[in-house]
């Protein structure tokens, strides 16, 4: 069988080591080729810096992040707060798509505290959906790929809703094995720990990302470290009741039972 491919599209520099990287990880150890791909530049995060500046260090930064997780890294399209549902980002990301012809994508909880993120996720779904559609043009142009994919979402930051109500994972990743690789990746976004501690109050950005994995164990009830996912419903994308993630991963995954049912029936 052809070697496969998974990307993890994401908002800003430092989202996909927060809440999808052990995955991606894992799916790389697997024998899966994986990309990285965060739509903005990070222009907004520092008290420091100017957006100029900002790009050309978070750029180097999502590098450095990337190759940590044997990924390969493809560049921001945008810039903060410029995630919008709109054609022109939409023809970029759907021409990567093309590109990498992924039989997974990782991506953004529909449901998120910020609408950089939230925006994302729609635009992911949206990329993923369109592959295969010859009528829609791409940015730069590429073929249609009707290949069968799968979209996972990931839990949103703080596990919770913008409405502060809890988000229960469909399925847990176990990524204890690539914990260390996850924190280290994450490492990489030097920058961010100032900025993190003085405008969403995280005193130490590495310890926040431990402790949401942890918590994500416990909901497991299997696994120390996890990363949890929602898969998005099949139509456009593949047969019903597919679940590439779980068939990569095998005995790394966990999925709750109502989820399995989900499957079952879809």
């Amino acid at each position: 069988m052809a070697e496969r491919a998974a990307i993890a599209i994401a908002a800003h520099p430092d989202d996909i080591e927060f809440m999808m990287a052990g995955t991606l990880r894992l799916l790389r150890e697997s024998g899966w080729r994986t990309h990285y791909l965060n739509l903005s530049s990070g222009s907004c995060g520092s008290l420091v810096h100017g957006p100029a500046a900002l790009r050309r260090i978070r750029a180097r930064e999502a590098r450095r992040a990337a190759a940590k997780l044997d990924a390969k890294y493809h560049p921001s399209q945008v810039d903060d707060l410029e995630i919008l549902y709109a054609l022109p980002l939409l023809r970029r990301v759907a021409a990567v798509i093309r590109e990498v012809k992924p039989a997974i994508v990782l991506t953004h909880s529909p449901q998120d505290y910020m609408e950089d993120h939230t925006e994302t996720c729609r635009i992911a779904v949206t990329a993923t959906f369109s592959r295969g559609l010859p009528n829609f043009t791409t940015s730069p142009r590429r073929p249609a790929w009707s290949g069968e994919t799968a979209v996972y979402h990931a839990m949103p930051h703080g596990l919770c809703d913008p409405l502060g109500r809890k988000v229960e994972a469909g399925a847990y990743v176990d990524t204890t094995s690539v914990q260390e690789t996850k924190l280290a990746a994450l490492a990489c976004h030097e920058s961010q720990h100032g900025w993190l501690q003085s405008s969403q109050g995280m005193n130490s950005y590495l310890r926040e990302m431990e402790r949401m994995s942890l918590e994500m164990g416990r909901r497991s009830r299997r696994f120390r470290h996890a990363e949890g996912w929602r898969r998005h419903a099949h139509m456009g994308l593949g047969p019903a009741g597919a679940d590439p993630l779980r068939e990569a991963l095998g005995r790394r995954h966990r999925v709750n039972a109502a989820y399995a049912r989900t499957l079952e029936h879809a």
